[in-house]
């Protein structure tokens, strides 16, 4: 074989393996993104299965103290110029991650008079236990005992020691405890902890998010509309920090 042919034989394998190479990224990139999606699907249905076989009966509940008329937890102006609302479970990985990627972004934004943020806890991932109910009725007696302010330092904490949807799975005295680190008084938030104080009020919640439509979590809002600008966790973040910043 010539030097020429020698050096034209070396070169297609060469395009060849890069052609490989390339691919195998493509069809990477397709598997991990296929597999993000694949899963927010599932909490999707899980969320509409969830909803179909619940007795939520919209009976009147009190309220805690210092959540809005929406079952929300607000932080910010309400006349900012941006208006951001988020539907989410306590137990589902998706909205800590969310939680973890826009928390001190949309806090700050919120201090500058940017946006107006409400989070919205309800028990959508109860096939997998009284979970998510507790922590929400838990979120709800800390909110109404000890105020916004611990009470969105408990909801932060909830989402950073999250447990896993198969458990086990944190009992009242743990989330007793959470609260006590978050700020709040253990003889003032025990009693409606362990009594499920709020449990009509986490129901109705529930209720009025599968009302409006909400069958996934983490479900985003800008200014009334879905938004749901990118194809993982972390590209929604962003553009949603960018969207309202």
């Amino acid at each position: 074989m010539s030097t020429t042919s020698r050096q034209r034989s070396r070169a297609e394998r060469a395009a060849a393996a890069l052609r490989e190479q390339q691919r195998r990224e493509r069809r990477r990139r397709g598997l991990t993104i296929g597999a993000v999606v694949a899963a927010l699907v599932l909490v999707v249905g899980i969320g509409f299965l969830v909803q179909a076989g619940r007795d939520t009966t919209g009976a009147s509940a009190t309220p805690p103290a210092g959540a809005t008329d929406d079952y929300s937890l607000a932080i910010g102006d309400p006349d900012a110029p941006s208006h951001v609302v988020v539907y989410e479970d306590f137990l589902c990985p998706f909205c800590a991650a969310l939680e973890a990627e826009t928390r001190d972004d949309l806090a700050q934004l919120a201090a500058d008079g940017q946006v107006y943020v409400e989070y919205r806890p309800f028990d959508l991932l109860s096939r997998y236990g009284d979970y998510s109910a507790r922590a929400t009725n838990a979120f709800a007696a800390v909110l109404d005992v000890a105020g916004p302010q611990v009470a969105k330092d408990f909801h932060d904490l909830l989402f950073d020691r999250q447990p896993g949807e198969s458990g086990p799975f944190p009992s009242d005295d743990d989330l007793v405890d959470l609260a006590v680190e978050a700020g709040a008084d253990e003889s003032q938030v025990r009693a409606p902890i362990e009594d499920q104080a709020f449990d009509q009020w986490v129901r109705n919640a529930t209720d009025a998010a599968s009302r409006a439509g909400v069958n996934g979590t983490p479900t985003v809002l800008v200014d009334g509309e879905p938004f749901t600008d990118g194809s993982t966790v972390e590209e929604l973040a962003d553009n949603l920090v960018a969207a309202v910043g």
